[in-house]
């Protein structure tokens, strides 16, 4: 194209460019609702929804029955493979806001701090979770081509979770959890990134194992009917175990049950428990407490009677 017919080409494109008008910048909007009105929204919002008993629960064992690890040189922690499951399980777990979680794997040590300390209450647990990792592996996998290559690191991992009763021993549950993590490299005429070892792949297959046995664990664990016990009766006015983090307000409204016999079966070998019968109905004033372990809640009766005796009785969600 010579510059006579060019120079028309441009000076089209220049009072195009001139006559564009620029898109004006967005005014900030304001919020609807103040921040402190957003913040306690957002907190609502995470609270629970629903009364939660946090049920008592300790990983009892967590093993690693897979090749991977055997040449490695053990310490007086154990497998270092099978530990680091138990430890993601565990935060899993605490993290979830559900449980109180105990240890036991180390239980050993916590007897001898406490034999030091010249102070010890440890406390049972609800269930006992015992698991391993049963499958566990690395490998590589690659293209080339005339110009260019890739190369891909693969971990994949299986965990395996049972749920015991620790007073019966019955395993009453089983899950599995699978996970897998990759890393990629790729490079074209012998230009772009190396594809060296990625050790953070094993880590990383284990905690998505473990990530997804979790949903599972959680609702099995947490599917019992919510209840709590008696504190202290006064008078009309009852303490009871939980508040706020299990979801108890003021205004609630709880039943008062009186657990029904507990016949052993001849089939099973197992006691059933009759149903249960109600005793007094009670409504929540306020509550006490710092944290999980020592929160209460006050209440009032407000119909039916209690016993001298309260030991055997229980309090549960009101019947709708």
């Amino acid at each position: 194209m010579t510059i006579s017919r060019l120079l028309p080409v441009v000076f089209s494109a220049t009072l195009l460019a001139a006559c564009a008008s620029p898109t004006p910048a967005p005014k900030p909007v304001e919020a609807p609702v103040s921040r402190p009105q957003a913040a306690a929204a957002q907190a609502a919002a995470l609270a629970p929804q629903a009364k939660v008993l946090k049920r008592k629960v300790a990983i009892g064992r967590f093993s690693n029955e897979t090749r991977y690890g055997r040449t490695f040189l053990r310490t007086e922690d154990g497998d270092p493979l099978g530990k680091q499951a138990s430890d993601m399980l565990t935060n899993r777990l605490i993290e979830s806001g559900a449980f109180l979680v105990f240890e036991r794997p180390d239980i050993d040590k916590i007897q001898k701090e406490q034999t030091f300390s010249g102070r010890g209450d440890l406390i049972g647990v609800d269930t006992l979770i015992l698991g391993s990792v049963t499958e566990f592996g690395r490998n590589t996998v690659g293209q080339s081509g005339f110009f260019s290559g890739t190369k891909k690191q693969i971990a994949h991992a299986k965990v395996e979770i049972r749920l015991a009763d620790p007073r019966t021993g019955h395993v009453f549950f089983a899950a599995t959890g699978q996970g897998e993590a990759t890393s990629e490299a790729s490079d074209v005429m012998g230009f772009g990134s190396q594809a060296d070892y990625d050790g953070t792949l094993n880590d990383k297959a284990i905690g998505a194992a473990v990530s997804d046995v979790m949903n599972s664990l959680v609702t099995k664990l947490t599917e019992r009917p919510w209840r709590t016990d008696i504190l202290k009766v006064s008078g009309q006015q009852v303490f009871i175990s939980g508040g706020p983090r299990q979801g108890i307000k003021p205004g609630d409204t709880l039943t008062v049950m009186s657990p029904g016999e507990t016949v052993k079966s001849g089939q099973t070998g197992f006691g059933i428990a009759l149903p249960s019968t109600p005793v007094a109905t009670l409504t929540v004033l306020s509550s006490f407490g710092t944290n999980e372990t020592d929160e209460g809640s006050l209440c009032q009766v407000s119909s039916g009677t209690l016993p001298a005796t309260t030991a055997s009785l229980y309090v549960a969600e009101a019947s709708k």
